[in-house]
């Protein structure tokens, strides 16, 4: 196993070792995420620079274009539900003038791993597919930010015919997100 998987990383010079799905894993899959999340992973300085929060998402249709991308803006718009995946979703439910994404056979490429309310949001957008840089636990443990209760998410989505790949280019979301801490901007975490 760890031949082939060797293999696969020199052909598609992609990181596959800490790759986790819900399918068995398809190699051009995870390398157009890691193509994808990484350019999204490079794109957060623009967005934080502005105010946004540290997590970008963005949907593509099944042709692999661009329909939305777009970050977290809960500090600059004083919302709580307005993370990158949250974003997306509404984003590409106006352009396409909808509240079911079913039918256009959508894919969510996002910089980290959904927390609790996004796994909802995405179960009821009809989004078809998942692709996740950051784990949430690296989360958790870089920014403090609670990603929630999330039991079995991976078995359900697939009982839903939603595909997820998670783990993708985590080295370089892990370091934009200690970026985004060490220059002090703001983690939102509610009081308790």
């Amino acid at each position: 196993m760890k031949k082939i998987l060797n293999f696969f990383m020199h052909i598609f010079n992609v990181d596959c070792s800490k790759v986790i799905s819900n399918e068995k894993i398809d190699y051009e899959k995870v390398k157009t995420a890691s193509n994808i999340i990484t350019e999204l992973q490079n794109d957060m300085k623009s967005y934080t620079d502005k105010g946004s929060g540290p997590f970008v998402a963005a949907i593509y249709n099944d042709k692999n274009e661009l329909v939305v991308k777009v970050a977290n803006s809960v500090v600059n718009e004083h919302c709580s539900n307005n993370h990158a995946e949250m974003n997306a979703i509404k984003a590409a439910e106006s352009k396409l003038g909808t509240f079911d994404l079913a039918p256009y056979n959508l894919k969510l490429y996002v910089t980290a791993e959904p927390c609790m309310m996004c796994i909802g949001g995405i179960m009821w957008s009809g989004i078809k597919e998942v692709y996740y840089g950051v784990p949430s636990k690296s989360v958790e443990k870089i920014t403090g930010f609670d990603e929630g209760f999330k039991p079995n998410w991976f078995e359900e989505f697939k009982k839903r015919g939603i595909t997820v790949y998670g783990n993708i280019a985590t080295d370089i979301g892990e370091e934009e997100l200690r970026k985004y801490v060490n220059e002090g901007k703001n983690i939102y975490t509610p009081s308790r």
